[in-house]
């Protein structure tokens, strides 16, 4: 069984690495989507696989460094892609939760998926 949890913030970016005259270069902002995704057995007893206010209290350190921030100021994230910030995430969570799925999305259309390094 898979469940996740789903957090929302606000912060600002750019990226350093694109193309010259990319749009993505300059200073911009996103309301980012981080969903959690941790796998299990159901528990017989409690019918879950795991309590979401432990996907919520796992992340909240986490949450703290991202909201309102400007992400390429945070160490590890000096090129806060998408891509990187999903790693970013899984690789501060996997000690704590039997993570399956780290989905970002920095807009309604666009984002991504990473399962870690299988």
């Amino acid at each position: 069984m898979e469940i996740f949890r789903e957090f929302i913030f606000e912060a600002a970016h750019r990226l350093p690495n694109v193309p010259p005259g990319h749009k993505c270069a300059r200073l911009h902002g996103h309301s980012f989507r981080v969903e959690v995704h941790v796998q299990g057995d159901v528990d017989p007893a409690t019918g879950w696989v795991m309590d979401f206010a432990e996907i919520k209290a796992a992340f909240k350190p986490l949450l703290d460094q991202l909201d309102h921030y400007y992400l390429n100021e945070v160490p590890g994230l000096e090129n806060p892609t998408s891509e990187v910030l999903a790693k970013w995430v899984w690789d501060r969570l996997i000690g704590d939760l039997p993570l399956s799925a780290i989905h970002v999305r920095e807009t309604c259309t666009s984002g991504c998926i990473y399962r870690g390094e299988n």
